[in-house]
């Protein structure tokens, strides 16, 4: 007997009807469960919409597959080991993204509005409604592996999820500390229990840390202001953020004995501010704080514990450290603001004013300039810009940009006619300010009669 049409884009995959889908449809889909079990279930990461293939090449959603798993297992006695191991292959099959909203849901109806009144939002900010334990609830009623389960997907949404997915974590943790305070507490105290002892808890004569992949937290005290004593931090740092189970997004707090921070007006003076400040000073560390900062680079990701209005990409400090060290370290700058995300984070305008007042417009950090601009919303300039860039050797790097500045386009815009020009007027206006409109008339007129004609070479 052959499988019933397909539903779906262009019949790419088949749909579980509730409460009517065809017998031989579920029959696959059991398939593929097991096969998500046993690793032999496929996806299609190179086609869309993504799919999971059984054995015998069925496509099914992803979502829909999770959501038949779930909903069969009981809520009393729950089988929280099996459902772990299933989940952990599906998100590692198909992605954190495709399996997320499932899961979220699955907490919502199974504990939320199972053990909880649920509230209404007091107002449009808030993301989740107030939850009050039920008052009849009995505590033979709750199933402590189902508890489990929910801080499962907790963890899951802070070490695999993007930073404000923080937001469930801190939501189901609520819920269940209202009933098990004692489990909550116990992952604050050792985390999931993924990461090494030697991670979890680290001591030697020179630093006491910790780390705590549950709640996406380091914890660093060094002991010694002295290279020794921040070599030691930067290993732990590099391990802690080579292994798996732990967060992109995290907090770093570090409390060091030399209260120095980084030479950059407006920076947030945090912990982890201090600790590149120090360790910069030792050139022998200069690798290890790059290794530090290509770890801990990752778009959409921040530190969990520096406001939204400072946002900051893992690895920040360690970048302006490096950078104001010497223009060696460009390519790294580069690098970072390349993964900058341009819609929230602007962090960087302020490491990259004193970057070019130290090093000026030059052909060396000309590219430093595009990527910044392409970093942020609106690349604000500095009043000594004008006045930098003044002189032939900077304004013929310039020249040579606006020339090669296709070059420094994504490939999803140099398809775009107009890309260019606008970003062209966008590194203007990062030197120049409101000076670079109407052509730059302003900045024209004003310049000395030398260096008129390559002005008006950078605004025509």
């Amino acid at each position: 007997m052959s499988l019933p049409k397909r539903d779906g884009v262009k019949g790419r995959y088949y749909l579980i009807h509730k409460p009517d889908t065809d017998a031989e449809v579920l029959e696959h889909a059991d398939l593929c469960i097991q096969n998500v079990f046993n690793g032999t279930a496929r996806e299609n990461h190179a086609d869309y919409p993504l799919v999971i293939k059984n054995e015998k090449g069925t496509p099914f959603l992803p979502n829909q597959i999770l959501e038949r798993y779930l909903y069969q297992l009981p809520p009393k006695k729950f089988p929280y080991k099996d459902a772990v191991v299933f989940c952990d292959a599906m998100r590692q099959l198909v992605g954190w993204v495709e399996v997320r909203y499932e899961l979220e849901k699955y907490i919502e109806k199974q504990v939320q509005e199972r053990y909880f009144i649920v509230g209404e939002r007091e107002d449009g900010f808030t993301v989740f409604p107030p939850c009050t334990v039920c008052p009849e609830l009995r505590p033979e009623d709750v199933d402590e592996n189902l508890l489990r389960f929910a801080c499962y997907v907790a963890v899951c949404h802070t070490v695999y999820g993007q930073s404000f997915e923080s937001l469930t974590t801190e939501h189901i943790f609520g819920l269940v500390s209202q009933i098990r305070p004692d489990m909550v507490k116990d992952l604050k105290a050792n985390g999931s229990g993924k990461l090494p002892p030697n991670i979890r808890k680290h001591k030697t004569e020179r630093m006491t840390a910790s780390a705590n992949d549950a709640f996406a937290t380091i914890r660093i005290t060094a002991k010694a202001d002295t290279q020794e004593c921040y070599e030691e931090v930067l290993d732990y740092l590099c391990e802690v953020l080579e292994q798996k189970a732990f967060p992109d997004s995290y907090s770093v707090e570090f409390r060091g004995v030399e209260k120095t921070y980084l030479p950059i007006p407006g920076l947030p003076k945090k912990g982890i501010n201090q600790l590149f400040a120090c360790a910069v000073r030792y050139p022998q560390l200069h690798t290890k704080i790059e290794r530090y900062a290509r770890l801990a680079m990752k778009e959409f990701e921040f530190y969990n514990n520096i406001s939204e209005e400072q946002c900051a990409m893992p690895g920040s400090f360690a970048v302006f450290a490096l950078g104001l060290e010497g223009l060696e370290w460009r390519q790294l700058v580069c690098d970072y603001l390349d993964l900058c995300d341009d819609e929230h984070s602007s962090l960087q305008e302020k490491f990259l004013h004193v970057f070019f007042k130290k090093f000026g417009f030059t052909d060396q950090t000309m590219p430093v300039l595009v990527s910044g601009v392409q970093s942020m919303q609106e690349f604000k300039p500095a009043k000594e810009f004008c006045t930098l860039i003044a002189n032939e050797e900077s304004l013929d790097a310039l020249l040579k940009t606006k020339e090669h500045l296709k070059d420094y386009l994504p490939e999803e815009a140099k398809r775009n006619k107009n890309a260019s020009a606008y970003l062209w007027q966008d590194i203007l206006w990062a030197i120049w300010g409101k000076d670079s409109g109407n052509g730059g008339s302003k900045v024209i007129k004003t310049a000395p009669a030398c260096l008129r004609e390559k002005y008006e070479q950078i605004f025509h």
